[in-house]
Order: C-alpha cells, then sequence, then structure tokens
C-alpha cells in the first residue's frame, strides 16, 4: 500500500504516462525490481518510460516531492547499482534510435540499444563500439556507459570514458542538456550556473593540489570504476567535457542518459588466438608483462581452479585434465588488418616469449571455428562455478585490478585469502593485460555465520587490494552497493570530499539513486542481501543474470525467463510463513497470467543461460503439478480418441471457414474478440490467418521393388490445418508427396495415422502421462512403418520432431524437412534458384536442434536472397497460444512487418508459426517444402 506521497506522486505521473506502464501491484514491483546482483530492493513503484518528454516531467515531479528515483536499462550489473525500494524507471520498448555518420566513425545510440546490436549496425563498416563487456548481448548501452563497463579487449584505451564524444542528459529537476549543441549549452550554462561553476572550482581545486592531481592520475593508470570518474577533473578544462566525462560511470546518480555519441573502434577483420600453459601462475603473470609491449588486443588469465572446473566440458582440450596443480593459463588473440599482419604479429609474439617457461609450445589458430572454441574455455568459467553451487546459494563475482607489475603476488596472495576463508570452489580469472582479475565463488546469505565469513573476506580482500597494491576495488563492474562503504578508503578523504562535492552539483537533493556510489554506512554491503531459496528443480541453478531476456517473446507484455523465476522463488518463501497466506494468494493469482499463461515454453531461455536453464520446463512442470483430476481424465479421453477429436477440430476449422465466407473478415474479427474477452479468455480467437479444416490423407499403394522409401508422418497439425482463406496452395501433406515422389521415393504411411501424436500438445499443457501414451503409440507405429529403424522417418514440424527424438527409439531415423531433402533428395532433383527475396523464419525448436545452417541452405538453393529477420525469435503462437494469448504472438512478432516488407512470401517448418507469422508479417508464411516444390522439378 501507497503512503500519502508516494499515491500523490503515481497520480500525478498518471496524468501523462498511461496507466499499463505504472506498476504497483506486489508482484511485478518484485520481478521487475530485480537485477543481477546479490542485492534486493523492491521498488514502491515501477514506472516503464518511452520517451525523453516523460522522463523529464516524472524527475521535475520527484524533485518537488523529495522522491528517489533510480534508472534501469537491462538489469545486468552485478554490484547492485540498480535496485531500489522507491521509484524505478525502466526503459520501455522505445530507446532504440541509432545513427551512423561522419564515415561510421561515429554513432548516436539511445540507451535501450544492446550493445550487441549496436556492434551489428556497425559491422558492415569494419566498426565497433569500444566497450566489449561480456554481457555485451544482454547489456544496453545506457548501463555499459553509467557503469563504464570495458572487457577482455577494450582495456582502459577504447572504454566509455576514451571514445565518447557527446551525451543528451535530463538532470534532476528534469533540465535536458545536449553536450553537442551550442544553444543547448548556452541555455544551461545560464540555467545552472551552479553546476558549471562548481565543476570550474572543483577543477582549480585539484589542479592546485599537486599531489591530489598525481593521485587522480596515479589511479586511473590501471582500470578503476572505484567511485566518480575523477580523472575528468585533470584530463580536461571545459567544464561541459568535464561534466559529460563524469556522467561516465556514475551509475544514475548524477543524471540520466538519453542518446550518447561514441568515437567507433575497428573491427579487425584477421585474428588469431592461443592457450598458453605455464608451470605456475607467478610465470603467466610475468608473461603477461612481456606481452604488454606486444602487438596483443587480449591476455586473459585462469588459474589451475579455473581451468579445473571445464576441463571436464563438451569440446575442452583433453590436455586440461593432464595439467599440474599449479599451472596456470593465458588466453592471447592477435588482430589485423590482414593476414600477412597477422602473421608477422604472431612471430613477434612467438619470440618475445622465446624465454618463458611454458607446459606446451605456443600454437596460435586464425581458424574462428577453433579459436572459438579457446574462447569457449574463458566464456565458460563463470557458469561452471553457477552449475555446481548448492541450492539456496549464490554466485559472487568480485572486480578488483592491481599495477601489473605486481599482478603476481596479488594474485598468489588473492588466492591465499580464498583458501584461509574456506572459498575452495573459487577460481581467478580475469583481463591480465589490465591487471585486472575476477574471483568467482558460492556464497549462502540465508545464514548469518554466512555472511560473516562473506564480511571477513572482503574486509581482509579490501585491505589487501588498497594497502598493500594501491589497486581499484572495482575495475569494471562499478561501484554500486557492494563497494560503496570502501570509496573512501580506497581514494583518501580529499578525493572522497570531492567526489561528495560532485554529487551536490549534479543532483543537491539527493534523490538520484542514493546509497550508490557514496554510502556512508559501513556495513551498507552486508544489507539487503537476496535470498535465493529453492524454487524448483529445473531453475535452482539461476543466478538471476538476466541473460536470457532479450530472446524471450513475452518479455514485453509479462515476464521474462529471470522474472518468472524469481516471483516463483518468492511464492515458494511464502509457501513456508503460514501468517503470508493472503500474501501468497495475491502473488499465485497474479502469476496464473504473468508466469504462466504467457509463457511460451519455446525453451530458447537455455540457449542464452549461462547454466543452461529452460524455464519452459518448469512451466510444464508446474502445469502438470496444477492438473486437476478431472482435467487429466479428459485428457486421457482426448488421447484415446484423438483420430476422432482431431477429425471434429479439422471440421470446426471448415465450418468457421464457410462463416467467414460469408460474414466477411471485419465481422468476424469484431465478434470473435468479444466472445474472446467476453469468456475470459476461454474462447479461442479468430484471425484473418485461421486454416482451413483438412480431409483424410489418402495413402497410394508403394512399389515394394523401389529401393527408395521413406516414412512421412505428418503430423497432427499438418493433417487438420490447411491452407487459409484466400489461399489457392495444395495442403502441406499433398506438397510433400509430391517433393518425395518428384526424387523418386515411395512414400508410406504408418498405420492408424489418423489418431496417431507425438505427444508435445499433451506434454506443452502438463499431462505428461498422456503425452507419453502418445509417444508410445507413435513409437509403435514407426517401427512398424520403418522395418524396425531401417527406413528414415521425414515429419514436416519441427516442434514435433524435436520431441519425437528426445522420446522415441534411438533405432529411428528422424528428420525435419530442410535435413532430409539436403541429405536424401538433393541430388535426385533439379533446383532452379528464382530470382525472388523471401523470408525464412527458424522456428525455436530448429534452433535448438541446430538446424538454422540446413534452413538456409535449402532455401538459398530456391531463392536469390534470404531474409531472416534479426531479433525474431520465437514467434509466441507456441502451439495454440496465438488463438487462447493472442497478445504473446504480437509482441514477439511486432517488428516482423517491417523487416519482410521487401519480400515475396515467408517460409517455416510449423503450420501454427506460419499462422501468426501471416497475419503478424503480412505476407503467406509456408513450409519451406512449397518453396521446393516450387523450385525443383
Amino acid at each position: 500500500m501507497l503512503d500519502s506521497k508516494y499515491r500523490k506522486f503515481r497520480d500525478a505521473v498518471a496524468a501523462f504516462v498511461p496507466a499499463g506502464r505504472i506498476i504497483t501491484d506486489p508482484l511485478r514491483l518484485l520481478a521487475y525490481g530485480t537485477d543481477a546482483s546479490f542485492y534486493r530492493l523492491i521498488p514502491k513503484i515501477v514506472i516503464n518510460v518511452e520517451s525523453e518528454d516523460e522522463v523529464a516531467r516524472i524527475l521535475r515531479l520527484a524533485h518537488k516531492d523529495g522522491i528517489d528515483v533510480t534508472f534501469r536499462a537491462a538489469g545486468t550489473s552485478l554490484s547492485g547499482q540498480a535496485v531500489t525500494d522507491s521509484v524505478l524507471l525502466r526503459l520501455g520498448e522505445g530507446w532504440l534510435g541509432c545513427r551512423i555518420y561522419d564515415n561510421a566513425r561515429r554513432i548516436d545510440l539511445e540507451p535501450g540499444i544492446i550493445g550487441a546490436h549496436a556492434n551489428r549496425s556497425l559491422a558492415p563498416f569494419g566498426k565497433k563500439i569500444g566497450p566489449d563487456p561480456a554481457s555485451i548481448d544482454t547489456c544496453k548501452i545506457g548501463g555499459i556507459l553509467a557503469n563504464n563497463a570495458s572487457g577482455m579487449c577494450c582495456g582502459v584505451a577504447e572504454n566509455s570514458y576514451k571514445t565518447l564524444e557527446e551525451l543528451r542528459l535530463i538532470f534532476a529537476d528534469g533540465t535536458i542538456l545536449d553536450t553537442g549543441d551550442d544553444a543547448s549549452r548556452r541555455a544551461f550554462r545560464e540555467k545552472h550556473p551552479e553546476i558549471i561553476g562548481g565543476l570550474e572550482d572543483l577543477r582549480r581545486q585539484v589542479m592546485a593540489a599537486p599531489e591530489l592531481e598525481a593521485r587522480i592520475r596515479h589511479k586511473f593508470k590501471i582500470k578503476n570504476t572505484t567511485g566518480y570518474s575523477l580523472n575528468a577533473l585533470v584530463d580536461f578544462e571545459d567544464p561541459f567535457d568535464i561534466l559529460k566525462h563524469l556522467i561516465v560511470g556514475s551509475e544514475g546518480t548524477l543524471a540520466f542518459v538519453s542518446r550518447v555519441t561514441y568515437r567507433t573502434v575497428t573491427e579487425h577483420a584477421h585474428k588469431a588466438s592461443a592457450l598458453m600453459i605455464f608451470p605456475d601462475i607467478r610465470t603467466a603473470c610475468e608473461a603477461t608483462i612481456i606481452l604488454k609491449r606486444q602487438p596483443v588486443a587480449a591476455v586473459e588469465l585462469m588459474d589451475r581452479p579455473a581451468l579445473r572446473s571445464v576441463q571436464d566440458k563438451d569440446g575442452m582440450p583433453p590436455y586440461l585434465k593432464e595439467l599440474s596443480d599449479t599451472a596456470a593459463a593465458l588466453l592471447v588473440e592477435t588482430r589485423a588488418e590482414d593476414k600477412a599482419t597477422l602473421d608477422a604479429q604472431i612471430a613477434t609474439i612467438k619470440a618475445a616469449l622465446a624465454g618463458v617457461p611454458m607446459v606446451r609450445d605456443i600454437e596460435f589458430t586464425p581458424v574462428p571455428q577453433e579459436f572459438a572454441k579457446l574462447w569457449n574455455i574463458r566464456k565458460g568459467l563463470f557458469p561452471a562455478v553457477g552449475s555446481v553451487r548448492a541450492t539456496g546459494t549464490t554466485v559472487i563475482i568480485e572486480d578488483v585490478a592491481f599495477p601489473i607489475e605486481r599482478l603476481a603476488d596479488a594474485t598468489l596472495e588473492l588466492q591465499g585469502l580464498l583458501e584461509k576463508y574456506g572459498y575452495s570452489e573459487a577460481i581467478i580469472f580475469g583481463h591480465a593485460l589490465e591487471g585486472n582479475l575476477h574471483f568467482v565463488f558460492t556464497q549462502d546469505f540465508g545464514d548469518p555465520k554466512e555472511v560473516e565469513r562473506y564480511s571477513n573476506l572482503m574486509d581482509d580482500v579490501t585491505a589487501m587490494v588498497v594497502d598493500r597494491y594501491d589497486g581499484s576495488l572495482k575495475a569494471e563492474h562499478g561501484t554500486g552497493r557492494n563497494m560503496a562503504p570502501f570509496v573512501e578508503m580506497e581514494w583518501g578523504k580529499d578525493a572522497y570530499r570531492l567526489m561528495q562535492d560532485i554529487k551536490r552539483i549534479f543532483d543537491p537533493k539527493g534523490l538520484l539513486n542514493p546509497g550508490v556510489i557514496l554510502n556512508p554506512d559501513p556495513k551498507a554491503h552486508l544489507k539487503d542481501l537476496k535470498p535465493l531459496p529453492a524454487a524448483h528443480e529445473f531453475v535452482d541453478k539461476c543466478i538471476e543474470c538476466g541473460f536470457c531476456e532479450p530472446i524471450c517473446p513475452s518479455k514485453h507484455i509479462t515476464f521474462t525467463p529471470r522474472q518468472r523465476i524469481t516471483s516463483w522463488r518468492e511464492i515458494q518463501r511464502l509457501r513456508n510463513i503460514p501468517e503470508k497466506s493472503a500474501e501468497l494468494a495475491k502473488l499465485l493469482k497474479a502469476y496464473g497470467y504473468q508466469g504462466d499463461e504467457t509463457c511460451a515454453t519455446d525453451g530458447l531461455c537455455g540457449t542464452r543461460c549461462p547454466v543452461g536453464i529452460d524455464t519452459g520446463k518448469m512451466t510444464k512442470a508446474l502445469r502438470a503439478d496444477q492438473a486437476t483430476d478431472r482435467q487429466k481424465k479428459a485428457a486421457d479421453w482426448v488421447g484415446g480418441h484423438f483420430e476422432g477429436v482431431a477429425r471434429t477440430v479439422s471440421g470446426v476449422l471448415t465450418a468457421v471457414d464457410a462463416v467467414h465466407a460469408v460474414a466477411g473478415t471485419r465481422f468476424m474479427d469484431a465478434s470473435s474478440e468479444a466472445l474472446h474477452r467476453a469468456s475470459l479468455r476461454r474462447i479461442p480467437r479468430w484471425n484473418a490467418q485461421m486454416p482451413k479444416g483438412l480431409g483424410r490423407i489418402k495413402a497410394e499403394p508403394v512399389n515394394e521393388a523401389n529401393p527408395l522409401k521413406v516414412v512421412y508422418f505428418p503430423s497432427c497439425i499438418a493433417r487438420n490445418m490447411g491452407p487459409a482463406r484466400g489461399e489457392t496452395i495444395a495442403p502441406l501433406p499433398e506438397v510433400t508427396v509430391r517433393v518425395l515422389r518428384k526424387a523418386g521415393y515411395e512414400v508410406v504411411f504408418p498405420k492408424g495415422m489418423g489418431g496417431l501424436c507425438c505427444g508435445q500438445a499433451f506434454e506443452s499443457k502438463g499431462f505428461v502421462a498422456q503425452a507419453d501414451a502418445k509417444s508410445a503409440q507413435l513409437e509403435e507405429a514407426l517401427l512398424e512403418a520403418t522395418r524396425g529403424g531401417e527406413l528414415p522417418v521425414l515429419c514436416d514440424t519441427s516442434p514435433c520432431l524435436k520431441r519425437m527424438q528426445e522420446v522415441l527409439d534411438p533405432r529411428l531415423k528422424l528428420y525435419d524437412p530442410a535435413v532430409f531433402v539436403l541429405e536424401f533428395l538433393q541430388d535426385k532433383l533439379s533446383f532452379v534458384r528464382k530470382d525472388k527475396r523471401v523470408a525464412l523464419h527458424v522456428t525455436c525448436t530448429s534452433r535448438k536442434m541446430g538446424l538454422e545452417g540446413k534452413l538456409l541452405e535449402l532455401a538459398g538453393k530456391c531463392a536469390a536472397k534470404v531474409v531472416v529477420p534479426e531479433d525474431v525469435f520465437c514467434c509466441g503462437f507456441a502451439g495454440d497460444k496465438g488463438f487462447s494469448v493472442p497478445e504473446l504472438n504480437a509482441s514477439a512478432l511486432k517488428t516482423l512487418a517491417d523487416k519482410v516488407q521487401d519480400c515475396a512470401e515467408g517460409y517455416s517448418t510449423s503450420r501454427t508459426c506460419e499462422v501468426g507469422l501471416a497475419l503478424h508479417g503480412k505476407i503467406p508464411y509456408r513450409s519451406i517444402l512449397y518453396l521446393v516444390d516450387e523450385c525443383t522439378a
């Protein structure tokens, strides 16, 4: 319940922000308020903001009413800088502006763009942005700049601070400044002379204090994101240059960034990598000092526990298991504009290390597939610790930096501290070229003794880093709440006083992200720790990093996988607290739509998750747990009478199509929407791409003398859903048979085909026993039809094929359309590439089966140009959810029409997906077998 101050604020905001973007219900506050850190604060209000004007007006209201505000981009920050118990402003679906100019030497970016997407836009020009954090496929520009995030290659030379050109900012009182616009600068100077004058005064103070100036310059010779970017005061004279560089790494405590202009950096076309193995960590660190002077782009250090954590994973070099207990590795990459230069650089690097003891000879590889395997060692380290942690514990990754010449001593001392406090699972790795180490360990914050152990470790670590090595307590992950109590310890009183002055100059009321970067509470880092109670066996390894979110089809309407897991964890926690039963009931009711009904269970989240979590498995398991006896009996009946039920559905589709023919699209659309709403979504929502029903498939006699035979299993969807109204094409089974016979194949249908089903439709709704029964029935029929697995089986629907591959007898050789055509038919068919542009949708299951390349290859044989729309992953149709929860499909494909508008038609491998794709893409979508049929003879 909001108090009067927040109610007044919410009501004022509601005058210009739609109610649907102002969140105050408990479940969504919890879910949307969670970030990747190990801190938990639940906001009172979450507002999804869509424009600069909205942010400015909200900040003006907050400034007037004295309300704290925190900003959130992707929520991948690790140090607690994006959580709040006040008002959280989340970037909405907008903020995607991007402009490349000056021969791609500059790029304007709005804060909602994912870092990897910015690089994708720059790739045709051979450019990229400087910062390269490990989370670049998920984190957004706003967070990259606010944290001064760097990464494996950019070091301190190409981070946000060094590649920044201009900023567009909104200050705590709602004032907007564009540092690249003379008129805006003049207006800002007139309105806020105290800010400009204050910054000029701070610079004078620093330059008049030689020891302080030297201290600042010294601290930024290595990576440092502890506190504010005080180097701005010594690097620049112009107050606007100082201002914009102070914003870098300020973590939302000084202003909101609505646009950034970066100078781009070169993305070299030629690269080579080598995994160098050394007898011990000291030798590896000493080799790093040599490599610092060589033409290398990245040097990643890994200690023996780090290498041991991944040595048993698939694709790892076998020799990792044979290394001694003291061994260490450097993963080195060099880059160049051409091959000759690359070869010369490799020779130079090898010569420089000629006298350094090595366990193995240095072997560079320029082959992308080979060096990708080497980098998978480095990328697998963090997940390796996460995957073995105990339920209820979290994974902590701390981030420090040392002068490179003292890296060996510091690393050994850090290993000793981890051993002293019993963190036996801890690993150390990092960006050795910059003296930057990450140490990863698991931690239980539910036990006071464990919290004390963590506190003691951090006390010793901070003392070691600061007192003995004069290093950085935060090198690239931001100060956040985690290191805020130690900023003065690292910097000293004079520099800390400068930071306090900076905060007062920008935000005199202290309303922007309070408690972050500067926090007088010496124990702040031990408060508001996030609980991670057991939720479900399928998701208990989740560390809430958020890497799954960009690929989720429901991300813009309800929850992402991270938010589903966060919510279900809280629900499970409350189950053990009897006095919280009323609160539990509210969360469970809200979770029904937010967490369950809008989950497509597509499993693509597992492809992005560092520990491979498929949240859809949890959703299906929960559906199974919640299924009533009555529902199970109904599912039993449907399974036992499947052919009759399927024929009934087909008949209904035919009848609905007949009504459509008479009543027209407008009437059908309006009446269907009314019925769908009135029935509380129980009646499926009709759409204009609703397929007609189909008649029975008639099998033709098989020529037993022909050695070319295939068992064709049309899915129940393909058997009963025909083309949509207005389409003059043949049904998919007819087209499939035609393609097979063109290639000279005899087509064998399994017996009792009308009653067969792979079980996918049952499993997705939680009816596991019924799904398995249908799978067993199909398995028996296919084994008979294939003569015990002798003949190949073609299934026309990829989601069905995926389940069949997972649960059916391994003797069965199961193929999807693209693989079957390429493997069995292409040498028997004559392909004629059509001069047209077509779209290709790779279904979720095709992606998980690794078939994207096969689909592209086949489509490329048929069409001159094949378009795979960027950032369109799962279509959100999810079997029948396109009818029952159409908003999921609409949201997932919101951008599709613009991306395929120049295409003649689209192709895929799932009939239900094609319904939604055609509806929202506004072009016909069909099985890729239609394209093969059109382009072959």
